[in-house]
């Protein structure tokens, strides 16, 4: 067995006297990533002694050349040679002559309308020259004629300019048909494009033999993206609470061929990120410097290319229930790799197609959690650790809470033993309100140096669930980047459990038990104190 690169050239491979051997091919294996897929077609052909060329002309036109790798095993020694992909040469369609012969007479047809639109044109200014000529108001001798004669002078020339005019007007109706269908048999007569890659492969047998060869090469027409079901069962009743995720892979392909009958699997590399991380410049700090005055014309020039204008840059017995099949999880190395069992199909330009990949029983942590500065409303949450050795890879998840859809979330990207926050809905039963207690602005100092804002809110919180449950609160308190402007927590404030929670400046958060039936006040006041010859704004939500 042996496997070259396509710029692996064999010398005494490809001679004029090779045999040319034309081959087909079939996918037998694909792993799909994030960004791209790895495909595997087989070709099973007798080889004669000697070399010879084989042309498979059934790869995919976005296969990257650069990609192909080749193995082969046969009953004598083989040496594989030179390996390229070209798009095959374009043919003409078996139809062409055919088409031809109708595109001559449809364009007989037209010359000859063209005579005859002549012809009625000429007749039409014959006709017109003789009205314009010929005295209709008198006689030969001068005399005055009968208006009867008028009238059917007048009727002569009316009749035949018409006759005339619809013979015009039939002829180039016909021809606007015959341009149309001669359009039409022109595109049909064009060179077909090529719509697949011809890959050619040298080789070298020994012995005549029976040989297959493994062809792998790259496309980026494909990617996956990881969807869950996240189906949480709330408990109660000396029930713990229990959750169940189930992991998906939703494939799209548009690669140019359809993967049938295949061994398929997905992986979590990502093969467009390159091999390097990249490299940082040095960052350095100079003074400003205001800019040069500039001419107009270079100024108006500059101002067409300004941000935000237009053309700037732009900077998925009894009964017994159906199982679904679940992938084989590798997860040695550096990536992790999800085996679908058996064969499946999954066709080129057909949507999304979604497999089950895993799935995983969990005993969660419920939280009730609200943010009343922004929405009153309290949230079932489900908090645990992840413990596979797969990663959790960042994407929508289905939300069921008991048997009930409730709505999407996206799950976040999480290593092993790393904590993953899940939202369940609404939880009616628990009352969470917000008031302002107290709002005052005024002066500080004996000469009224500098200016306050002193707020302060209660927070009320009713458990009405038949259980104690736990709470989670949070609310802010506004944050200075400024160092005249001082922020101050007053006395009155509730001790909260954390600050600056999860890496948020200024958020607060207060986690309690609540018995049923219960409520607990949160009481929060600050104070903002600036210069007075100074205004300030709060930049956010939640005031």
């Amino acid at each position: 067995m042996r496997c070259l690169s396509a710029a692996a050239v064999l010398i005494f491979v490809g001679s004029a006297e090779a045999a040319v051997i034309d081959v087909n091919s079939a996918v037998d294996a694909v792993m799909v990533h994030p960004d791209g897929a790895t495909v595997t077609r087989v070709i099973k052909t007798d080889l004669p002694a000697g070399d010879s060329v084989l042309t498979a002309r059934d790869f995919p036109p976005g296969l990257d050349p650069a990609s192909l790798r080749i193995e082969a095993t046969a009953g004598s020694r083989v040496v594989i040679g030179a390996i390229d992909a070209r798009p095959p040469r374009a043919e003409r369609p078996p139809s062409a002559p055919e088409l031809e012969r109708q595109a001559e007479a449809l364009k007989d047809e037209r010359a000859a309308l063209d005579d005859a639109i002549a012809a009625a044109t000429a007749r039409r200014k014959f006709v017109e020259r003789f009205a314009d000529s010929s005295p209709v108001g008198l006689g030969d001798k001068g005399e005055a004629r009968p208006l009867a004669e008028w009238r059917a002078a007048f009727a002569a020339v009316g009749e035949e300019i018409a006759a005339v005019d619809g013979v015009i007007r039939d002829a180039k109706l016909r021809q606007r048909g015959i341009d149309r269908e001669l359009a039409r048999l022109e595109a049909a007569m064009k060179a077909d494009p090529p719509r697949k890659m011809e890959v050619r492969i040298d080789l070298a047998a020994e012995a005549a033999a029976n040989a297959t060869l493994r062809v792998t090469y790259s496309v980026r027409g494909a990617r996956w993206t990881p969807i869950y079901d996240a189906r949480l069962d709330t408990g109660g009743a000396g029930k713990k609470p229990a959750l169940e995720l189930v992991r998906r892979a939703e494939i799209v392909q548009t690669s140019g061929e359809d993967w049938s009958d295949v061994a398929l699997s997905v992986s979590t590399v990502r093969t467009a990120k390159g091999g390097a991380a990249p490299e940082l410049k040095p960052l350095i700090v100079r003074y400003h410097e205001p800019p040069r005055p500039m001419a107009r014309g270079a100024l108006d020039k500059a101002a067409e290319f300004a941000p935000g204008r237009v053309g700037a840059p732009a900077p998925a017995a009894a009964p017994m229930a159906a199982r679904e099949q679940e992938a084989e999880v590798d997860t040695s190395g550096f990536q992790v790799v999800f085996r679908i069992p058996g064969r499946v199909a999954v066709a080129a330009h057909e949507g999304a197609k979604s497999f089950r990949i895993a799935s995983a029983s969990i005993g969660p942590e419920l939280t009730v959690r609200a943010t009343p500065a922004i929405d009153d409303t309290a949230y079932l949450e489900a908090a645990f650790k992840h413990g596979e050795d797969a990663p959790l890879l960042a994407g929508r998840v289905l939300i069921y809470r008991d048997g009930i859809f409730v709505g999407r979330g996206r799950m976040p990207a999480a290593a092993r033993e790393e904590s993953v926050r899940l939202g369940f809905g609404a939880d009616d039963k628990v009352k969470v309100t917000r008031a302002v207690v107290r709002k005052s602005e005024g002066s500080a100092g004996l000469i009224a140096s500098s200016k306050t804002d002193e707020r302060e809110f209660k927070i009320t919180v009713k458990n009405g669930h038949s259980t104690a449950i736990r709470i989670a609160i949070e609310d802010q308190i506004p944050v200075s980047e400024i160092e005249d402007v001082k922020v101050e927590t007053l006395p009155v404030t509730t001790q909260p459990t954390a600050r600056d929670t999860r890496d948020r400046r200024g958020i607060l958060e207060w986690t309690f038990d609540l018995a049923p039936s219960a409520s607990r006040d949160i009481m929060l006041g600050w104070r903002v104190r600036w210069p007075a010859d100074k205004s300030v704004i709060y930049l956010g939500r939640g005031m």
